[in-house]
């Protein structure tokens, strides 16, 4: 739990005696590469910090899956908007690898921020993060061709290029993967 405290100390100043609320409902859980840790259709019951691995969100279909946003160590994460509206998740949550979280459940979230100011704090920042990362998101498919959208991949985030398979790389930037190596066929 030591990275979570690091992310907490990070952007708040946490009391022992808060740490100690805090952590007490969370619970370590590994995931296998390629479980599905939040399926289409499921509530997403819990806020997950990834220790290690990284994860994919994607959404299922007959004909092919369209993956559109990746988590990795270090990071809050979950099916958010089924998170806060109780409702079915419209995407799967998938891990890429051998993942180990730190999970803790939508009413232990509703306890910590009840009764501790970091808790509270904690809340909002995360909130923000997951807000600025889509909003961004939103911006690039807009915004940027797909030779660009890969390129500013590489440069702001290489872990995605030289960790997850390019069918996913190419979906997330909305290409065939047949277009995603004549665009790195170009680069090179």
């Amino acid at each position: 739990m030591g990275h979570i405290k690091e992310f907490y100390e990070r952007i708040f100043n946490i009391s022992d005696k808060e740490w100690a609320y805090i952590s007490s409902f969370f619970e370590r859980k590994v995931y296998h590469k390629g479980e599905i840790i939040t399926a289409y259709g499921e509530v997403e019951e819990h806020l997950f910090f990834i220790e290690s691995g990284m994860l994919r969100f994607f959404i299922p279909n007959e004909d092919s899956e369209l993956t559109f946003n990746f988590s990795f160590e270090k990071q809050f994460t979950c099916a958010y908007d089924s998170f806060l509206s109780r409702n079915p998740s419209l995407y799967s949550l998938e891990a890429l690898g051998e993942m180990v979280v730190w999970q803790i459940s939508h009413e232990n979230l509703q306890k910590v921020y009840a009764h501790t100011a970091a808790g509270h704090y904690l809340g909002r920042f995360v909130a923000e993060q997951m807000y600025l990362d889509k909003s961004k998101r939103e911006l690039s498919l807009l915004k940027y061709n797909a030779t660009e959208r890969y390129l500013k991949l590489f440069d702001e985030q290489p872990q995605i290029i030289h960790q997850i398979p390019l069918k996913y790389i190419a979906s997330y930037i909305g290409i065939t993967p047949q277009a995603l190596s004549r665009i790195r066929r170009q680069i090179n």
